[in-house]
């Protein structure tokens, strides 16, 4: 679909591997959480799933399934043990979306005050045309 079928290894392979050590947050079968080691706030983990896919588009449904079952109780595990109320979950696809390992992962971030994730949101207005196009695009896509 993309040209990237073929898993190319990253860092996470060796986490998952235990050949790098990580602070593990939680692990079934299909995923794995570990804290990140460059956090823009305490408690800043990844999600990834055990998979080996580079985009999320390219998961499975089964793997799809499994994350969608366990990010929110990440997400709860992360506001207790920090305290947070408030929190981002980002998840980057290409490096142009700064995406920098590729293999498929969440980022839980927790929000406190300026420490956490910062974003720039570049809104424009969407024209009657061109929502009209894109969904005739999309519906067909999902049809596909």
């Amino acid at each position: 679909m993309d040209g990237m079928s073929d898993h190319q290894p990253t860092i996470f392979d060796k986490i998952l591997a235990g050949e790098i050590p990580s602070y593990k947050v939680y692990e079934d079968e299909h995923v794995l959480a570990f804290l990140d080691i460059g956090p823009l706030s305490d408690g800043h983990t990844l999600v990834i799933p055990k998979e080996r896919k580079a985009h999320l588009h390219q998961l499975s449904d089964e793997a799809s399934a499994a994350i969608g079952r366990v990010l929110p109780r990440i997400c709860r595990a992360v506001m207790r043990a920090t305290g947070c109320t408030d929190y981002n979950v980002l998840q980057n696809n290409g490096a142009e979306a700064h995406q920098v390992v590729m293999h498929v992962h969440f980022h839980v971030i927790p929000k406190f005050g300026r420490e956490g994730l910062g974003i720039l949101w570049p809104a424009k207005k969407l024209a009657d045309s061109t929502a009209r196009e894109l969904l005739d695009k999309m519906r067909k896509a999902l049809d596909a």
